[in-house]
């Protein structure tokens, strides 16, 4: 029997997990596949090559020479360049889709996300429970993309792990969920990153600055600081940090 050609709802929630993937699960037997493949009454198996679809599309794994059926391409590319466009309106809405599928709605599936906003009102409160269900999504996808580890200490304690952004969230829109603009950390390097202490060069290897140097008679120093200048990042299974990304984070936040 011949399936119904795919909606553009399915594949924004097919593009939702695509992000949420490393590259190497993403095949039929991947319990969020299978979980998606019933939301959507279809087989695992077509999820799993529409995720392949996606993958021919990304750039990323155009130039390791991924290779999807025409057909398919097709199909996803106006989704996939919708969300290069508008990222924070497109998995916002995929979210919200994949609320309604799992007969929830944003505000239970987000609860803990969500907590204080129960009160605001019209176009206010819309904005807040974007962002916050946005920078939700963006700290899986990062760490999806990091495999599930820190990628200075190896930390791959889920509630440990935070996703660090290159350039700040306030300082280009447009690039607020990029997953090239992302970095998996645990708390101690996340707020030492955010706050300049620490830097990472375009080689990914990571530099201290002179501030932080100047602490070297502590314990805490050589403990967590002292053996890191220099060292490389482990670095992610998709997405490596936007080198143009790095360069403005040594430019602009780290103190030097």
């Amino acid at each position: 029997m011949q399936r119904s050609p795919w909606s553009r709802d399915e594949l924004i929630l097919a593009l939702n997990l695509y992000l949420k993937l490393p590259f190497g699960k993403m095949h039929s037997r991947n319990a969020d596949v299978i979980h998606l493949a019933n939301l959507l009454s279809r087989t695992p198996g077509s999820i799993a090559m529409r995720l392949t679809n996606f993958a021919s599309v990304d750039p990323y794994h155009q130039q390791r020479g991924i290779r999807g059926l025409q057909g398919g391409q097709k199909q996803v590319e106006p989704i996939w360049n919708e969300f290069i466009s508008n990222k924070e309106q497109l998995i916002f809405e995929s979210e919200k889709i994949l609320a309604e599928k799992e007969k929830s709605t944003l505000e239970r599936k987000f609860m803990e996300t969500l907590r204080g906003t129960e009160h605001l009102k019209g176009e206010y409160k819309l904005r807040e429970v974007k962002t916050r269900v946005n920078q939700h999504v963006f700290r899986q996808i990062v760490i999806a993309n990091y495999d599930g580890k820190c990628a200075i200490t190896g930390i791959n304690i889920p509630d440990l792990l935070l996703a660090s952004h290159i350039v700040p969230w306030s300082k280009n829109e447009h690039e607020r969920l990029n997953p090239e603009n992302g970095i998996c950390l645990s708390p101690l390097y996340d707020r030492a990153y955010d706050k300049g202490f620490i830097s990472i060069n375009e080689k990914y290897q990571i530099l201290l600055s002179t501030e932080l140097k100047g602490k070297r008679e502590h314990a805490f120093y050589s403990e967590h600081f002292g053996g890191l200048t220099g060292t490389q990042i482990t670095l992610p299974k998709k997405y490596l940090p936007a080198k143009e990304f790095l360069q403005f984070h040594m430019d602009e936040v780290f103190r030097k």
